[in-house]
């Protein structure tokens, strides 16, 4: 499974809201769409930390690191060059 496909799978699956009829891409604002709060934006940095393996800092707790399934996926990608 890509790492889009794991990242997408979590969203769906920890929305309260989620309607299976409701599409979004990977470059959709998952907060625009009113799919993420502040209490899932941080279930999702947990997840993301435990999931692959990262910490993420306070400083980049950046709502452009974490809005679309592609930025995170950048985000991670640009992390584990890094570490």
């Amino acid at each position: 499974m890509s790492m889009h496909e794991q990242i997408r799978n979590f969203i769906q699956d920890n929305l309260v809201v989620f309607d299976d009829e409701v599409e979004f891409s990977n470059e959709d604002n998952i907060f625009e769409l009113g799919f993420v709060n502040s209490l899932f934006a941080m279930k999702l940095v947990t997840y993301i930390e435990s999931e692959f393996n990262t910490t993420i800092e306070s400083d980049e707790m950046d709502i452009n690191n974490f809005n679309t399934i592609d930025n995170i996926v950048s985000f991670i990608n640009s992390k584990t060059v890094y570490q």
